[in-house]
C-alpha cells in the first residue's frame, strides 16, 4: 500500500512539473530573479556564487559546442572541437541552426516535430524510471499517442546538490537542463534505426517567454525497457535480433559523423525496444574522445575478469579502444546469455565463432557485423537445413487451405504461445523434423503469420477434433509413428 502511495505521489509531481512548464504564466508565478537568494545575507557571498554556477553553465556550453559542428562538411570525417566563444565569428562553421532547432524549435528540420503545445493535454501513465539527472515518464499525447518524456529530475541529487552549493533553482535548473539539451543535439546527430527517435521538445526559451528558463521537456518515441529475464525465455529469432540491432547500432557508432563513439555505460538498462526493434535510449554516458598514449602500456582495457591491450597508433592514440570497449561489453552483457542458448544446430559453429572472436577481441566490429549478418542470411533462406532430406514429408498427409479446432495442445520451450507450442520454421520439411523430435506430436499446422525474417509460425500439438476450412493455413497429420529422425 505504501509503495503505491509513494508511486502514485511521485507520478503526481511529473504531471504537475509537466504542467507548471507549459503554462503561459508571468515570471512571478515561477519566482523572480530577485527573490533566488532570499536566503541570503551577504551579498558578496552571493555574487561570489552567482559567479561559479556561471562558470559551470560556461563549460555545460562548451562540452556542447563541438556538437554543433556540421559532419558532412570534413573531408577526413573527424570532427575538430571549438574550446572559446572568442574562436566563433561570421565564417565558423558551427552549425548554430541546429542548436536553434533543439533550444527555440525553428528549422525546417522540426517544423512536424512536437512542441510545447503538444503537451497541453498530455496525461502521464507511469514513472519508467529516475535517475540524478533525469526523469521518464510514460504518457498518452492528446488523441492517444503514446509518448515517453524525459525532465529534469527536481528531487534527483544533480539539482538537490546545486541548489545547496548554488543556492539559485532556477539556475540549477538550467545547469542541469544542459544534458537534456546536449542528449537532443546527440539524437540529432546520431540518427539510425537502432537509437530512439526524437519526437520533439519544448523548451524553456521556446516561443519566446512564458515558460521559466531551465525547464526542458524532451519527447521521444516509447519503447518497452529491455527486460533481460523476460528475454531469456525467447525463442531463439528473437533473442539474436536484440543482438544483430546491437552489432549494426555498434557498426554505426564506429563511424558515426562524432567519430568512433564508446558507450561508457554498457548496461541493458540503457535500451528499449520499439515493435520488437532495440534502441539506444540514454545518451548521456558516450564518448566520441580518442585516448592518448605513448605506448601500448596506455593502451589497457580493463573489465571485471580481462584486460584487453591495444596497440597505440602513430597518431599517439589508442587504436580503435571505443570500437573495442563496445565489442567486449555486447559479449558480455548480450551475446553471452542470449545467443548460444538453442541456436539452430546448423548454425551453432557460426554462433560459437562469434562468441570467441568477440570474447577475446579478435574481430573488429566490421567482420562482427559481417559474422552476424552471414547468419542472418542462412536463417532466413533455409540453406542451414540442407540436410534434411525432402523425404521426412512422405510420413504425413497434408490437408491446404485447412485449420485445426477441438486441439490438445502440448507445451514446448521456448514457444511464442504460452498454451502450447508455437514455433518459427522456414518450411513444412523442417515442421516436419520437429515433430518429428517431439513425442506428443502428431500434427501442425503452418499458420500463414510470419515473424520478423520471414519465416513461418507453425504451430504443433498431440491431437485434434475437426478440421475447418482456413485459407491461410495447412494441416500436416503423421501417417504413422515409425520412421522418426533423431532429434538434435
Amino acid at each position: 500500500m505504501g509503495h503505491s502511495l509513494r508511486a502514485a505521489a511521485l507520478l503526481a509531481f511529473v504531471v504537475l512539473s509537466v504542467l507548471v512548464s507549459l503554462l503561459i504564466t508571468s515570471v512571478k508565478q515561477f519566482g523572480s530573479g530577485s527573490t533566488r537568494f532570499s536566503n541570503a545575507t551577504d551579498e558578496e557571498e552571493v555574487a561570489a556564487l552567482r559567479r561559479a554556477l556561471d562558470l559551470q553553465l560556461r563549460e555545460r556550453r562548451k562540452e556542447i559546442l563541438p556538437l554543433l559542428l556540421p559532419y558532412d562538411e570534413n573531408k577526413d570525417g573527424v570532427l575538430e572541437e571549438v574550446h572559446h566563444f572568442s574562436e566563433l565569428d561570421q565564417n565558423s562553421v558551427l552549425d548554430f541552426s541546429l542548436w536553434n532547432e533543439v533550444t527555440l524549435g525553428s528549422g525546417k528540420a522540426l517544423r512536424d516535430r512536437m512542441g510545447c503545445e503538444s503537451l497541453m493535454d498530455v496525461r502521464a501513465v507511469e514513472v519508467l524510471g529516475s535517475g540524478y539527472t533525469k526523469l521518464v515518464v510514460k504518457a498518452n499525447l492528446a488523441g492517444g499517442q503514446p509518448v515517453a518524456l524525459k525532465l529534469v529530475n527536481e528531487q534527483g541529487i544533480d539539482m538537490s546538490k546545486c541548489v545547496e552549493d548554488f543556492k539559485d533553482p532556477q539556475g540549477c535548473r538550467e545547469l542541469v537542463s544542459y544534458k537534456l539539451q546536449k542528449e537532443m543535439l546527440l539524437l540529432q546527430r546520431l540518427r539510425h534505426p537502432n537509437v530512439i527517435k526524437l519526437k520533439g521538445h519544448c523548451s524553456g526559451v521556446q516561443g519566446g517567454g512564458g515558460v521559466e528558463k531551465g525547464r526542458v521537456t524532451v519527447i521521444l518515441e516509447q519503447g518497452t525497457p529491455l527486460q533481460m529475464i523476460q528475454l531469456l525465455q525467447t525463442p531463439w529469432e528473437d533473442r539474436f535480433r536484440v543482438c544483430l540491432d546491437l552489432v549494426r547500432l555498434l557498426h554505426f557508432l564506429s563511424q558515426s559523423p562524432l567519430g568512433s563513439v564508446g558507450l561508457l555505460d554498457f548496461q541493458p538498462r540503457q535500451f528499449v525496444t520499439v515493435s520488437g526493434q532495440l534502441k539506444l535510449t540514454d545518451l548521456d554516458d558516450i564518448s566520441a574522445e580518442e585516448t592518448a598514449c605513448r605506448t601500448d602500456a596506455d593502451c589497457t582495457l580493463q573489465f571485471l575478469h580481462r584486460n584487453f591491450t591495444l596497440p597505440c597508433s602513430s597518431r599517439g592514440v589508442c587504436e580503435d579502444l571505443n570500437e573495442k570497449r563496445n565489442i567486449y561489453n555486447a559479449y558480455r552483457f548480450f551475446f553471452t546469455y542470449l545467443l548460444p542458448h538453442q541456436a539452430p544446430p546448423g548454425l551453432t559453429h557460426l554462433v560459437d565463432h562469434i562468441m570467441n572472436t568477440t570474447g577475446e577481441l579478435k574481430a573488429n566490429i566490421n567482420q562482427t557485423l559481417e559474422a552476424f549478418e552471414h547468419i542472418l542470411l542462412l536463417y532466413k533462406s533455409g540453406l542451414h537445413l540442407d540436410n534434411l532430406h525432402p523425404s521426412i514429408l512422405r510420413d504425413y498427409t497434408v490437408m491446404r487451405d485447412m485449420s485445426t479446432s477441438g486441439n490438445v495442445e502440448y507445451r514446448c520451450w521456448p514457444s511464442y504461445s504460452q498454451q502450447g507450442c508455437l514455433l518459427s520454421v522456414h518450411s513444412a520439411r523442417e515442421a516436419a523434423y520437429i515433430c518429428n523430435s517431439h513425442s506428443q506430436c502428431n500434427s501442425f499446422t503452418l499458420t500463414g503469420q510470419k515473424t520478423w525474417t520471414g519465416r513461418f509460425l507453425a504451430s504443433f500439438r498431440s491431437s485434434f477434433g475437426h478440421l475447418v476450412p482456413n485459407g491461410a493455413s495447412e494441416v500436416y497429420v503423421k501417417r504413422s509413428k515409425v520412421h522418426q529422425p533423431p532429434s538434435s
